[in-house]
């Protein structure tokens, strides 16, 4: 038997519901916001994540399904915002007025190892928001995932946010990182060790024991907390913070903060969730004022989030399959099928038995799976009537064949 490959899952109906709840809190809470769905290819030249998510990055290093075509390297996409900004640049968006707000959902890849929440081919939900400086984006961006959350039930969440600076305020810093842990390379795990000479704030974002415990060292903490970022940069975070307490939007600062994308700039932002006393990060994103330019697009500023669907769904009250509105029990599978299609064209979820089972165990299906039992069996042929029976009640009622969808709706 051929199984769903590693990594990979199957959405089932009984699943879906939950799924589609998630969609359509984002769908909406979008619409009010107005943010633009954009829906981008699922592979795109390798070049662009390596160019845009950062050769130094575990995503371009270890976990991209990269593939050869007619001597062109294809890569199905781990992460969205290097689409996202492909498109906006290849479409001209950057010659609309800002902000230019879109919104993204669907099937992301990465090969890394599965466990809970995390799968090889997983979804992701994300805004981008392209075209505006001020610290109004970030907060508005940090405000729609909150809002996100909660409107799916999750109102218990953690969040965390950082800023670090601009290119050249982060120079010193990453110079004096890289001061303070020279001594202690060596001890730093392989990939931290590669990471010092290609971006060294990517060292903070390891979750390596040893590492950690490197990073407690006072000299090393002096450093991580000292005030590197330039005054402008200042004033971005502190407009962020004040922004952020208009909107009593609770949040603490986590100078450890980097996030694992070598595009981000200023701030940096992370939301977790306690529901069910596990504490899950369910929201990451930040500024990448760099990355249109980067790509070949002009200078523009940009702000977004992504979350992954698959630790959302972990966490959510399940919804459970809905009932059809009908189901048409009859011993004659041509009336039972004209019913059925006539309902259907009314808009209603209707179903019959396809092999014309006896009535009993028609009637139990129809229990099992629909509010209504529509009953067409001899007598009601006769009469050109269907009995009509309210499953959730044990109520029935004959009537003519044209009041029926009236006695279901």
């Amino acid at each position: 038997m051929i199984q769903a490959q590693k990594g990979t899952k199957d959405i089932l109906p009984t699943e879906v519901e939950t799924w589609r709840k998630m969609e359509n809190a984002a769908v909406e809470l979008f619409r009010r916001s107005n943010f633009k769905e954009i829906r981008t290819p699922i592979f795109e030249a390798t070049e662009l994540f390596a160019r845009g998510v950062g050769d130094s990055t575990d995503i371009v290093n270890k976990e991209m399904y990269t593939f050869e075509k007619s001597d062109r390297s294809l890569t199905l996409r781990p992460e969205n915002t290097a689409g996202v900004v492909r498109a906006y640049i290849e479409n001209g968006f950057s010659r609309m007025s800002p902000p230019v707000k879109l919104w993204y959902k669907g099937p992301m890849f990465r090969y890394e190892r599965p466990q809970a929440g995390r799968q090889r081919q997983f979804h992701q939900l994300g805004v981008e928001m392209f075209g505006v400086y001020d610290a109004a984006a970030d907060a508005e961006c940090i405000n729609l995932a909150v809002q996100f959350l909660k409107a799916i039930g999750l109102a218990d969440l953690d969040i965390e946010i950082n800023s670090l600076g601009c290119n050249k305020c982060r120079a010193n810093f990453k110079n004096a990182l890289k001061n303070v842990l020279k001594n202690d390379l060596n001890n730093l795990c392989e990939d931290c060790q590669y990471r010092y000479e290609k971006n060294p704030l990517r060292i903070l974002d390891c979750k390596n024991p040893d590492c950690r415990r490197i990073f407690q060292k006072d000299a090393v903490q002096k450093v991580i907390y000292s005030d590197f970022i330039c005054p402008d940069c200042q004033k971005h975070f502190d407009d962020l913070k004040r922004y952020l307490d208009s909107l009593n939007i609770k949040y603490t600062v986590n100078k450890l903060l980097v996030r694992g994308l070598d595009y981000y700039n200023r701030t940096v932002f992370e939301i977790k969730s306690n529901n069910l006393g596990s504490q899950n990060a369910v929201c990451g994103g930040g500024r990448y004022d760099s990355l249109v330019e980067t790509l070949g697009g002009p200078a523009t500023p940009a702000v977004g989030w992504a979350m992954g669907m698959e630790r959302l769904y972990s966490l959510v009250n399940k919804s459970e399959l809905p009932l059809i509105d009908a189901f048409v029990i009859s011993e004659n599978p041509s009336e039972a099928f004209k019913l059925t299609s006539e309902l259907r064209e009314n808009g209603f979820s209707v179903e019959f038995d396809y092999s014309s089972k006896k009535f009993k165990k028609q009637l139990d299906k129809a229990a099992k799976t629909a509010k209504y039992a529509l009953i067409i069996m001899q007598d009601e042929l006769s009469s050109n009537t269907v009995t009509v029976k309210n499953l959730l009640t044990s109520e029935q009622v004959n009537v003519s064949r044209d009041k029926v969808a009236s006695c279901i709706n």
